[in-house]
């Protein structure tokens, strides 16, 4: 007999279906997707990018000093971001009448560019013809004598530059040229990822911003260097050669007790005590022996006595190589 099933049995069995059915994985909760855009791709590691803030902090605090002597005010030029875009987006950034120092750094191959803003750059020109850092955003460009006068900024902070990155690479930064106009530097694909050292400087009452481009195809052949096991080890290098300047300094301010022997004898107490003004010492040594020179109680030196300025002296005539201590027995 055929049995049939109830509406109760067929809810049971499909209640007992959903309870098996396996859940549906949700993303959007447990997980969290960013978007990557390809056309800006990240080309530094996050180590790479604090080693280069180190340097350029380094940089900054270098600047700051050359400035504050050649403007006579207060200057302070600090590291605000050090990041990673596209060239093309660096260019588009650009303050209008800004001015771009061009400049290689050889070994490395291709060139990088620092900008100076327009605040920076009339402060600086203001300060270095004779004014009081007074400025005015004027609407003409800059004259070739103001060029010429911030050309030689340029030049001298890319010493400061050159001994920032002296931990890292012997750089030789060569200037090559001013521009005003950021559209004409087409020397990098639009693309090209640069890291862009964006530092803060404040001149007297003016604050204005001075950025440092370094394309990524620059600075490919050094890469493993920039690593913080690298640029650390480079540092205590440095360290320890300082220390050992310092230290072979205050050896050479050291005084050292000198003496020249004439000669040795032995006498015995009783002559010893009954030694008077006018008495002879015999000497073991001939009188053209060689006078024994010690320093600090050690032999080092061979002499011959003589007058220098009316003065008792001995001339060196030979080192003793073997440094024993003297015995005076």
């Amino acid at each position: 007999m055929v049995e049939f099933l109830s509406d109760e049995n067929i809810e049971t069995i499909l209640s007992s279906l959903q309870k098996d059915e396996p859940k549906l994985f949700k993303p959007g909760k447990e997980r969290n997707v960013k978007t990557y855009d390809f056309k800006k791709a990240m080309r530094f590691s996050q180590d790479q990018i604090r080693t280069l803030t180190r340097i350029h902090e380094n940089f900054a605090r270098l600047l700051t000093s050359y400035l504050s002597t050649q403007l006579r005010t207060f200057v302070q030029i600090s590291v605000t971001s050090v990041e990673q875009f596209p060239y093309e987006e660096f260019i588009n950034n650009v303050q209008k009448k800004s001015i771009l120092g061009v400049f290689k750094a050889p070994p490395l191959q291709g060139s990088m560019v620092m900008e100076f803003s327009p605040d920076v750059v009339y402060v600086t020109v203001d300060r270095l013809l004779g004014g009081q850092g007074n400025i005015s955003l004027k609407s003409s460009d800059l004259t070739e004598i103001e060029i010429s006068v911030i050309q030689r900024i340029f030049i001298k902070a890319l010493i400061s530059f050159q001994e920032a990155w002296s931990s890292v690479v012997k750089l030789s930064p060569e200037f090559k040229e001013i521009e005003v106009n950021p559209q004409f530097l087409t020397m990098f694909p639009p693309n090209e990822t640069v890291i862009l050292v964006a530092l803060h400087a404040k001149i007297g009452d003016v604050e204005g911003i001075i950025n440092i481009c370094l394309p990524h195809v620059v600075l490919e052949q050094i890469l493993p260097k920039l690593s913080a096991r690298h640029w650390l080890a480079n540092q205590k290098k440095t360290v320890v050669n300082q220390e050992v300047a310092a230290l072979e300094k205050k050896l050479q301010a050291t005084r050292l007790n000198v003496k020249a022997i004439l000669g040795r004898s032995t006498i015995d107490i009783g002559d010893f005590l009954n030694l008077k003004s006018g008495d002879v010492i015999r000497l073991n040594e001939s009188y053209d022996d060689p006078v024994t020179i010690l320093v600090d109680e050690k032999q080092k030196f061979f002499a011959q006595p003589g007058v220098s300025k009316g003065r008792m002296a001995v001339q060196i005539t030979e080192v003793h190589r073997e440094g024993d201590e003297f015995d005076e027995n």
